[in-house]
């Protein structure tokens, strides 16, 4: 069920987005059950009040809706907005106590594609409700937060958070859509410094890139894929943009980029152009993605974003 977008077509994918996902005003659970990002039909017996976060992304959706008042339980790992720590933990995000979650006794958990094989069939085993979010590409981000007001009976903030979301957007788009392909820098995204990797098409970071008017260079692999040092350096990006505050790794990719002796000849490098974003930004698939995007955007054409 991945959908897939090109650049060219990435207004448009957004701009029917919505019409196509968002419930009529005053519906609240399909009574034919609900399609989540797995293609699995879920059925609800209500508005679900006690729900649990299987992920800091699926969490920040549920704040970002107004829902923090029904989260009963979420992973070590959602720290955002600040009010999320102070819920019950269930442990990590790909390490779940199925008996923390059970004793909450929700009505709703929010899982991903991470936890389809084993946590999401034990929990339903168990007698819970379990719907699934996994987006891949930045219109099924939107598609998620659709989802989540559908079945939370949050559609009307639903529809405003993307509706501000696909405005953002587009100030972004407007500004880069009609560059030439002379002006548009080759970007260079690490994931990680060891082994070095990177984002290919059929990303996330990919469509960010692109949409902030650069080049992946990168964009002829496919997913998140090792990389030669080597490929970097005869690629020569303009460009480099590390993710930072992840993990025990915190900086080191940034540190990489910026102290290879091997890449002290690309033109990024030359021209004192990395930079540094919060994985928790660039790395959710939930509402801040956006906040993402207009970095990207600074990062690639301060001159169009100096101000933003």
């Amino acid at each position: 069920m991945r959908k897939k977008f090109c650049y060219t077509a990435v207004s448009l994918a957004l701009l029917g987005l919505l019409s196509a996902c968002t419930p009529t005003s005053g519906e609240v659970v399909s009574s034919g059950g609900v399609t989540d990002q797995l293609g699995r039909t879920v059925e609800f017996d209500g508005v679900p009040q006690r729900i649990v976060s299987l992920a800091p992304s699926n969490t920040e959706i549920l704040f970002a809706l107004g829902l923090g008042d029904r989260v009963v339980g979420v992973t070590e790992y959602c720290d955002y907005p600040a009010s999320a720590k102070e819920k019950a933990v269930i442990g990590g995000f790909s390490t779940v106590d199925l008996e923390r979650v059970v004793a909450l006794s929700p009505d709703l958990i929010l899982a991903t594609s991470m936890h389809e094989a084993d946590v999401l069939p034990a929990l339903e085993n168990s007698g819970l409700t379990v719907f699934a979010l996994a987006p891949a590409t930045l219109d099924e981000v939107l598609e998620s937060i659709i989802l989540v007001g559908e079945v939370t009976g949050k559609v009307e903030e639903a529809a405003g958070l993307v509706n501000d979301m696909k405005r953002r957007m587009s100030a972004v788009t407007a500004k880069t859509e009609g560059l030439s392909p002379e002006q548009k820098p080759r970007v260079f995204f690490i994931t990680w410094h060891d082994p070095l990797m990177t984002p290919g098409s059929e990303t996330r970071h990919d469509e960010l890139i692109q949409m902030a008017g650069g080049v992946n260079i990168a964009r002829d692999l496919i997913g998140y894929a090792d990389i030669s040092l080597e490929s970097v350096i005869e690629a020569n990006p303009e460009v480099m943009i590390a993710g930072v505050g992840m993990g025990a790794g915190e900086d080191l990719p940034a540190q990489f980029i910026s102290t290879e002796p091997r890449l002290g000849n690309t033109d990024a490098r030359c021209n004192g152009r990395i930079y540094e974003i919060d994985t928790d930004l660039e790395g959710r698939p939930g509402p801040r993605i956006v906040d993402a995007l207009e970095a990207f955007a600074r990062f690639i054409h301060p001159e169009l974003f100096a101000g933003g």
